[in-house]
């Protein structure tokens, strides 16, 4: 069986359709389609449902998704076994949003320059969604906002940076103080599912602040648009930079700032790219 049509049927689940699948993978819709159709032909049994508008897996095809991911981890992972020099291969890293402008750049450097046999492949999403990534062993380590429970033994995490709560108003809004804002004028939220959200809705009950509410957004580059064009106020960490241009708002320090919304890398300890993300940790925590 080879991996290749194992990486094609993952990434037709993942995204919905060959169409997008072929895309990912440089490939055209016709060969992705015939490498599904060969792992059918050979397991036996149909694994896409091709009735509806767009692709999902059969009952069979879950099954088989789930032991196909950790074949191709492992297959991957076998590139990397022999020594640090030699070492080559795509290693797959997730990153909130943030992160991907913020930190990865310098990342990718160093690990261009020290391991130029090694293929990154970024993959942006929310904390939540690329701690479980880690822990299934899709991504092979992540960049994400801690959270607020321990974390699994069998996995490792390095704190980089930890971000004080503000509040981010048009330079056009007079206040005596950052809770007068959140009070007098409407919040956008920082959505309150994701890790970083959390600790904003937490700071709004410790203060028994019950704000007239607008909108809430994951994005926190969003946010400071909306802000800047005057349609709220809005409690979120001060993150690294780059900040969208151009803006004309102001922080302002709460007058309780306990709360740090905590970066992190986070990798399982069992990954063969050690090497690898030794050297990421270390780039971020210089930075």
């Amino acid at each position: 069986m080879d991996t290749k049509f194992l990486e094609s049927l993952i990434a037709v689940a993942e995204l919905g359709s060959i169409t997008a699948a072929a895309r990912q993978q440089n490939l055209t819709p016709g060969a992705v389609a015939q490498r599904v159709a060969s792992l059918e032909s050979e397991i036996g049994a149909t694994l896409l449902d091709r009735s509806g508008r767009g692709m999902s897996l059969t009952a069979i095809g879950s099954q088989v998704i789930l032991r196909a991911r950790a074949i191709v981890q492992d297959a991957r992972s076998l590139r990397t076994l022999i020594t640090e020099q030699s070492i080559s291969g795509t290693i797959r890293i997730g990153a909130i949003s943030t992160a991907i402008a913020g930190f990865l750049p310098e990342v990718l450097q160093s690990v261009s320059k020290s391991f130029p046999g090694v293929d990154v492949y970024i993959v942006p999403g929310v904390s939540n969604a690329l701690y479980r990534q880690v822990i299934d062993r899709e991504l092979d380590a992540a960049i994400f906002v801690v959270p607020d429970f321990k974390l699994p033994k069998t996995c490792n995490a390095v704190v980089f940076r930890e971000e004080p709560l503000i509040v981010l108003a048009s330079n056009a809004l007079k206040a005596s103080g950052a809770h007068e804002l959140l009070r007098k004028y409407p919040l956008i939220r920082y959505d309150r599912t994701s890790w970083g959200g959390r600790l904003a809705d937490a700071y709004l009950k410790r203060s028994r602040i019950d704000p007239i509410e607008r909108y809430e957004i994951d994005s926190l580059e969003a946010i400071a648009v909306l802000v800047d064009r005057g349609l709220g106020v809005s409690l979120l960490p001060d993150w690294a930079r780059p900040w969208p241009e151009g803006l004309h708002v102001r922080k302002w320090q709460l007058p309780r700032s306990e709360l740090r919304r905590r970066i992190g890398l986070f990798w399982n300890q069992a990954s063969p790219w050690g090497a690898v993300i030794d050297l990421m940790a270390h780039t971020l925590k210089r930075d």
